[in-house]
């Protein structure tokens, strides 16, 4: 029996240890959540001095989680990447301070040719073949004025190697009639096929002088043997005789 009361009596000094260790164990929780709402309060009056702090020591955190390492595995052999090659540089051109001057070019030596006196040239002979009227008040083009006079080509031809009465200045009737006749003659000649005009002096306000012929036969001299021209400075008082 006074084993058995010194075993109780042993017993009850446990028994307090386990409340006072209910106890204290109990209070750390409060306590803990007492300084964490202190911790709030003193955060919140002093927010705006500590947000600088935090983003500080949040950024390099907030990067090393954005950015996760590739996990190496050791018994997985690491692979060969080839080297690639170099690029050669592109060399970048030199400037030149002043161009070049082009090369000489050699020329020839040129050997002076002598002059050849060349011949005289003939007359100037042109060759007509156009369809001819009577002028009238219009432009004259192609188309005969009297029995000596007529246009080719717009050009006033006076036929040198004769001489015949015109209409408007005739002194009396029949000198009229020979007018008209020689007129009408030379238009037939004019249009009777092509022919040549050789030039007999220098072109004037009076028209420029011709020698009009066809196969060598001069219009003025057939005009002349007909009895409806005259020659150049001869009288023409026969035709009012």
């Amino acid at each position: 029996m006074a084993k058995t009361a010194t075993r109780g009596r042993r017993k009850a000094p446990a028994r307090g240890k386990s409340k006072a260790r209910s106890s204290g164990g109990g209070l750390l929780p409060w306590a803990v959540i007492g300084i964490a709402a202190i911790g709030g309060i003193v955060a919140h009056d002093h927010w705006k001095s500590i947000q600088p702090m935090l983003a500080r020591q949040s950024a390099p955190i907030t990067r090393e989680t954005a950015e996760p390492k590739p996990l190496v595995r050791k018994d997985v052999p690491p692979k060969q990447v080839a080297l690639a090659a170099p690029m050669p540089k592109a060399v970048s051109p030199v400037p030149q301070s002043q161009p070049l001057p082009p090369a000489a070019i050699p020329t020839p030596m040129i050997q002076p040719i002598k002059a050849v006196p060349s011949p005289a040239s003939p007359a100037v002979s042109e060759t007509g073949r156009v369809a001819f009227g009577y002028c009238g008040q219009g432009a004259h083009i192609n188309c005969v004025g009297d029995g000596g006079v007529f246009w080719y080509k717009g050009e006033k031809i006076v036929i040198a190697d004769m001489a015949s009465p015109v209409v408007d200045q005739a002194r009396c009737d029949g000198e009229r009639r020979v007018a008209f006749a020689a007129k009408s003659r030379l238009l037939t000649l004019l249009n009777a096929g092509p022919f040549t005009m050789n030039a007999a002096g220098k072109t004037e306000s009076s028209g420029a002088p011709r020698v009009v012929s066809r196969d060598g036969r001069s219009f003025g001299a057939q005009l002349i043997n007909e009895g409806l021209a005259r020659k150049p400075g001869a009288a023409g008082s026969a035709w009012c005789a």
